[in-house]
């Protein structure tokens, strides 16, 4: 088991990194955040790091393309690969492949468009898709629908109070007096890129301050409350999927053991820096 948590900050402690500066930077997040994180192994840790570096990389993709933003009745889907049904969601086609469905979306963007909640699971299931086996991929979500929250439980999405973002989070912009008019605004969900970033469907990469600018331009005459961020986040269950990795062993974690303070409890190791 691992524990980390940070107990002194050196700029140096990340030498001798196999990891890319993002994935350099999310477990640097991980060291910092005040909540400390437990891991049975250093495969589970590293598997969060590079699956919290391809959310990311989905979500700036998925920004990039053509899909637009919309209202569950007016969604669109390429009916090649998936069939719309009369919520507005995106049903999995019989005999089409999960995995080649999700790349799709981004493939022939231009065909679809959706609202910000189907955005955020459809990065996870992207992201998702590249850390794991395709085969895999395949089996654990064969019945794939795309409709606002409701995901594949294998995905494991869970939503939970606390102010510890890292990046790779889900985070919720409440807009607490919306425009009755338009209700597709009263929130936006993003996923959190570091730096102070944030990519939410409709909104585009923005900072904190820009969400919330753009959500208070959405409510209701003669409001008085202005958008906020809530103090939560929604994650996929990183330990679950974790045994369905591709292999990580040519990652190495930034160790410096010059900066590193190491000790055991029991099966418990713990790093603090």
């Amino acid at each position: 088991m691992i524990q980390i948590q940070q107990t002194m900050v050196n700029n140096d402690f990340l030498a001798h990194s196999s990891l890319s500066k993002k994935q350099e930077k999310i477990f640097e997040a991980l060291l910092k955040s005040p909540k400390t994180y437990v891991y049975k192994n250093k495969h589970q840790l590293l598997f969060e790091i590079i699956l919290r570096d391809r959310i990311i990389d989905a979500a700036i993709l998925l920004a990039k393309s053509k899909a637009r933003f919309t209202i569950f009745r007016l969604s669109k889907c390429n009916e090649q690969f998936w069939t719309k049904n009369e919520l507005g969601g995106f049903q999995l086609k019989k005999g089409i492949l999960p995995s080649d469905a999700v790349n799709d979306i981004f493939i022939n963007s231009q065909l679809y468009a959706f609202e910000c909640a189907t955005a955020i699971v459809i990065v996870f299931y992207k992201a998702v898709l590249d850390v794991i086996d395709k085969q895999k991929f395949n089996t654990l979500f064969s019945n794939l629908l795309l409709y606002d929250w409701h995901v594949d439980e294998d995905l494991g999405i869970k939503t939970k109070k606390g102010e510890d973002y890292l990046p790779g989070d889900c985070l919720y912009f409440k807009n607490p007096e919306f425009d009755p008019q338009t209700p597709q605004w009263q929130g936006e969900n993003t996923i959190y890129l570091g730096s102070g970033l944030h990519y939410g469907h409709g909104i585009g990469i923005k900072t904190k301050e820009e969400i919330i600018d753009v959500l208070n331009k959405k409510r209701r005459r003669y409001a008085t409350k202005s958008a906020y961020l809530l103090p939560q986040t929604t994650r996929v269950n990183f330990v679950y999927l974790s045994q369905f990795a591709n292999s990580l062993e040519n990652y190495r974690l930034p160790l410096n053991k010059q900066y590193f303070i190491t000790g055991t409890l029991g099966s418990a190791t713990f790093l603090h820096w």
